[in-house]
């Protein structure tokens, strides 16, 4: 069906607003779930090499513990991505963390490293949607000028995660606390926040661009208006300014081989080739850099320790990119993030000294997350409303599905040929992602989404 001239449609309703605190609670309920998301992918690297020594989990079962989650997230990022284009954004949100919780909680109580596959296995399912949903999300509800800034906040708070799960592992890991080992404490405490997290985000609303484009329009102007009220009422003598009218969202549902036909094709195949290469650069580094810190003879202590300090620069990275994300075009600043982290990992590789593997991997992790944050802002940008969460789930899979195989590819290398062979790999693989968003990815950065769909 065409689109008809929507005067005022809720896209330019939506992107004329000033940020109010219902648009700062949606940042933090999303934000969190985020935390628990990357605090369980960072994980299993994290415990790796105490999992080895505890509870006797080695060789194939190692690897089976790296990649059973990341499995799980393939099938959830493709089937509760769907779900969220299909059902509401809000639905798949309470199924992606209440399945997280409840495993991630069971793992933490395995009695055996079959049970504990199984469970991350499931958890994983929860989590795999998890971060396409938040970015479809938030591209949905916030005004065009202000996205990409106010998504890198919510991806800040979330990587905070990632040094909790390191600093986390480094001190409970050696102990026992009410009779059950402190890696289960680790399981168990990212369930039970998890579960927070769903009963705070009760308080979200639907996504209104996901009603008007399902031809729900009472609950999306309902939506909108809980929105105006809000801006009205905390700036008072603020007149909001009038909309410009654009091309109302089409009322159809389409299904997953749009994806293929023109004109989002080429944005399709760009992003999946950009999901399979991140893979080595941003999860290969922070799940394997326990065991390439074991490989290079330093023990399980130290190993954690500098894990954590390492991982300390997800955060400020994540932070960094508030200030750039607005003023620097994403394509770009991905491009230029891929290739200092090509650069920071081959030293990362070859460095012997303490001081310089911090200093190195710190600086890695901060780059990693500018270009982290790139790519999720992009990925929500790059297709319309009824394929949005679809689009840049069914890609996000891809890296789900490569990071469960990675283990199996670069643990043997990395036992083979040393840590400076993987971190080669890693190289090649972020020449190849620059050159696959140089040449097909669209410019987006300052435009609304209904420009940003219209480019062909």
């Amino acid at each position: 069906m065409t689109s008809q001239m929507s005067a005022p449609a809720v896209s330019a309703r939506l992107d004329r607003l000033p940020i109010t605190r219902r648009h700062r609670f949606a940042l933090v309920a999303v934000g969190i779930g985020m935390f628990f998301d990357l605090y369980e992918v960072f994980l299993a690297g994290t415990l790796a090499t105490v999992l080895s020594t505890d509870f006797g989990v080695t060789g194939t079962n190692q690897k089976l513990v790296l990649a059973s989650a990341f499995v799980g997230a393939f099938i959830g990022a493709v089937t509760l991505s769907r779900l969220a284009d299909r059902l509401g954004r809000r639905r798949a949100f309470f199924l992606t963390l209440g399945v997280y919780s409840l495993f991630s909680v069971l793992a933490g109580f395995s009695v055996n490293v079959e049970m504990l596959i199984i469970c991350r296995f499931v958890a994983g399912i929860g989590i795999g949607a998890e971060l396409p949903l938040c970015d479809a999300y938030l591209s949905d509800l916030l005004p065009a000028r202000v996205r990409g800034r106010m998504i890198a906040w919510a991806y800040t708070l979330g990587f905070c995660g990632v040094p909790v799960a390191g600093f986390l592992a480094r001190a409970i890991t050696p102990h026992t606390i009410l009779g059950l080992a402190g890696w289960r404490w680790m399981f168990i405490l990212g369930g039970l926040g998890a579960l927070l997290c769903w009963l705070m985000r009760r308080g979200l609303p639907e996504s209104p661009r996901w009603l008007e484009s399902m031809g729900r329009h009472d609950e999306a102007d309902a939506v909108v208006h809980t929105f105006e009220d809000a801006a009205r009422h905390e700036h008072p003598g603020t007149r909001l300014p009038e909309p410009v009218p654009v091309p109302a969202a089409a009322t159809r549902r389409e299904p997953f081989r749009a994806l293929f036909r023109r004109p989002w094709r080429r944005r399709t195949v760009m992003l999946w080739i950009f999901q399979l290469l991140q893979t080595f650069g941003y999860y290969g580094f922070g799940s394997l850099v326990p065991l390439v810190l074991a490989a290079k003879g330093y023990d399980v202590v130290t190993t954690l320790t500098f894990s954590a300090l390492t991982f300390l620069g997800y955060p400020i990275g994540s932070a960094l990119s508030i200030p750039l994300i607005e003023r620097v075009e994403r394509k770009t600043l991905i491009i230029a993030a891929a290739l200092g982290m090509m650069v920071l990992g081959l030293g990362f590789g070859y460095a012997t000294s303490g001081a310089l593997i911090v200093l190195l991997g710190v600086a890695y992790t901060i780059v990693s997350n500018l270009f982290s944050n790139g790519l999720h802002v992009y990925q929500g940008e790059l297709y319309p409303t009824t394929l949005r969460a679809t689009g840049a789930g069914s890609a996000y899979s891809l890296s789900r599905l490569a990071t469960a195989v990675m283990p199996f590819v670069l643990i043997p290398l990395l036992d083979s040929a040393g840590p400076n062979a993987v971190f080669a790999a890693i190289a090649l693989a972020m020449v190849l992602l620059a050159v696959d968003v140089a040449v097909l990815g669209p410019r987006t950065t300052g435009r609304s989404l209904d420009e940003i769909t219209a480019q062909r």
